[in-house]
């Protein structure tokens, strides 16, 4: 979406991308960078040593105030009231016919006067839909009850937000960071405080999460030091080979990684039960925006499936593929590349449940002729772990 004055947005990060050669797109209303070199480099790099991508242009929500965790109950499709310090979950938010408007992280935290609050990660094509929604669900009673107050602060502007990904990412980080990365386990975070000078004395949140299928850390710090910290890592990154990366390195990485993207096999349309992100959803407790239509969904069976799709050939589906069974139109594609890692093209997508196995035999017409493929499980990458 675009600033309010109609201009496209950008990152604190904006001028050093393109002072540093990096080819700029229109994404979700951001300038941001898509590539550097190559995305193929920069994807393998990332894979290999490390990658630091800029993500300002998520969308950050702030809740705190004692009404705060059963407001985001109200709102979320997971549990939030039961979560401990320094916790995240991966959660939806869906609308009241149960289809998915977003799918995001919510963390737990403690100010330094020890006080909670809650960070909600939203997807940035998504952010205005979501702000507006969180103020149709934020009740004037509750807002003016004592006891019960939630302050909803979008920070989205005020923060800025870097992934750090790749087998070096903790390495890099260590000595930037007052807390033990190595002990963090996935998808915890922490408030903390950065050790460089560059930070000027101020904090950030670091979290133990990524979108790449990489172990890695999501750090958010100040908007006005967001530049020059950057700079510190790209120069502490260097003799480790860690580089900058770009969208279109983070698109090839997450498929390879088999994590849905909004607007490809994540919309409204789709409820979390095809997409198989029904472990995202308790529908025992708190009422939510759409947990009826899910209840419902739950018990029914499912009108299509997301799966994973390995080409037999060199030629890559991209998105909007028809997929056969035969002669039978089982399904389309929703996302699709060459894989930098398998070497071999990818692509996920919605069929027919009865077309869902692994090892189902397949076609998919890309660019007018069908290409044979077959049904492989999710993830197409995994890392190896020690």
């Amino acid at each position: 979406m675009e600033a309010s004055d109609g201009t496209i947005q950008k990152t604190p990060l904006y001028q050093w991308h393109k002072d540093h050669g990096a080819r700029i797109v229109d994404f979700a209303g951001w300038a941001m960078p898509v590539q550097y070199s190559s995305i193929i480099q920069e994807h393998e790099t990332t894979r290999t040593t490390g990658g630091l991508a800029d993500i300002s242009h998520m969308g950050r929500l702030r809740f705190e105030g004692p009404g705060a965790a059963v407001f985001l109950a109200e709102l979320l499709t997971r549990r939030v009231a039961d979560m401990t310090l320094g916790q995240i979950r991966y959660s939806l938010v869906t609308n009241d016919s149960g289809g998915i408007m977003d799918d995001v992280l919510v963390g737990y935290y403690h100010n330094a006067q020890g006080q909670p609050y809650y960070v909600v990660v939203v997807n940035a094509s998504n952010r205005q839909k979501i702000v507006d929604w969180v103020h149709k669900h934020l009740p004037r009673e509750r807002a003016e009850a004592p006891g019960n107050e939630v302050l909803f602060t979008d920070v989205t502007h005020l923060w800025a937000m870097f992934a750090i990904q790749g087998p070096r990412s903790v390495v890099l980080l260590q000595p930037l960071i007052e807390v033990d990365l190595r002990s963090m386990k996935y998808y915890r975070g922490a408030q903390v405080r950065l050790l460089h000078p560059a930070a000027q004395r101020q904090g950030g949140i670091i979290s133990r999460t990524g979108y790449t299928g990489e172990d890695g850390f999501e750090l958010a710090l100040g908007a006005p030091i967001a530049a020059a910290f950057w700079e510190v890592l790209v120069e502490m990154g260097e003799p480790l080979g860690v580089r900058p990366t770009g969208l279109g390195a983070r698109d090839t990485l997450r498929l390879e990684a088999g994590m849905p993207l909004y607007g490809h096999e994540l919309c409204e349309k789709t409820n979390p039960f095809e997409a198989g992100l029904g472990f995202a959803c308790h529908l025992v407790g708190y009422d939510f925006p759409g947990r009826d239509a899910l209840l419902k969904l739950e018990k029914e069976p499912q009108r299509r499936t997301r799966v994973g799709l390995q080409l037999e050939g060199r030629r890559p589906a991209r998105e909007h593929c028809d997929i056969y069974a035969g002669e039978t139109l089982a399904g389309k594609t929703t996302s699709g590349t060459m894989s930098p890692t398998l070497k071999v093209p990818i692509a996920m997508g919605y069929v027919s449940p009865e077309f869902s196995q692994t090892g189902t035999q397949l076609l998919i017409d890309v660019r007018g002729r069908k290409e044979p493929a077959r049904v492989v499980e999710l993830p197409f990458y995994q890392r190896k772990t020690k």
